[in-house]
């Protein structure tokens, strides 16, 4: 009868297993960087506020119709359009599973990005070579200060969509790289919103005020 009881209590189905740390949580990840994209909304929201303060504030220098090109920025925002566009043929091709193809087509949004902060910092050594740096004026600080913050962004997003390349062609697109690229298309996708935020009230009412 012992024998029988000690047999009993080596089976399998009868071992407990203890947590040493609590389980994450589902969906955690997800709604951490919601709460970290509407701390960013909070950061853009006061740089639109001094813009919109002091995008008059001209002290004698040149104005925006003077020194922003809309046709250099129109090309620059179609850049960023078509990274998030072909950033979300990468999702779709992701949840299909498809991992060759989830790789070339957020190589491709890397490239549209990479061509967006080249245009962007090109712009800005235009203005300094004319004498419009962000000393110049109060109006120049405040415009360097939106524009140049999200241009920080979308460089900081082209190193993340790299590492993620790098961990999906190691790793393959396992619940994990799966999360990360959620998140990445959340960003990718904000600052674009910001941006179409940036094109109208910086560029077209600063170029047509």
């Amino acid at each position: 009868m012992s024998d029988t009881t000690a047999t009993r209590a080596m089976e399998p189905s009868d071992t407990v297993f203890y947590a040493t740390e609590e389980p994450h949580p589902e969906n955690g990840t997800l709604l951490g960087f919601w709460i970290y994209l509407m701390s960013d909304c909070l950061i853009f929201a006061v740089l639109f506020s001094c813009y919109a303060v002091f995008g008059t504030s001209y002290a004698g220098g040149p104005t925006a119709s003077e020194v922003l090109d809309l046709t250099g920025v129109a090309v620059n925002t179609a850049m960023l359009l078509l990274s998030s566009i072909t950033y979300g043929f990468g999702m779709l091709e992701m949840a299909q599973g498809r991992r060759a193809r989830t790789l070339l087509w957020l190589a491709v949004a890397g490239l549209f990005a990479v061509a967006f902060v080249g245009l962007e910092l090109n712009e800005f050594a235009h203005m300094v070579a004319e004498g419009a740096g962000p000393w110049r004026s109060v109006f120049l600080s405040s415009f360097y200060a939106l524009v140049g913050t999200h241009g920080l962004h979308v460089t900081f997003g082209i190193v993340w969509l790299a590492t993620m390349m790098v961990q999906v062609g190691r790793h393959g697109l396992n619940a994990d790289n799966q999360r990360r690229l959620t998140c990445l298309s959340m960003f990718w996708h904000f600052l674009d919103l910001v941006w179409v935020g940036v094109f109208s009230f910086v560029y077209l009412v600063g170029v047509l005020r």
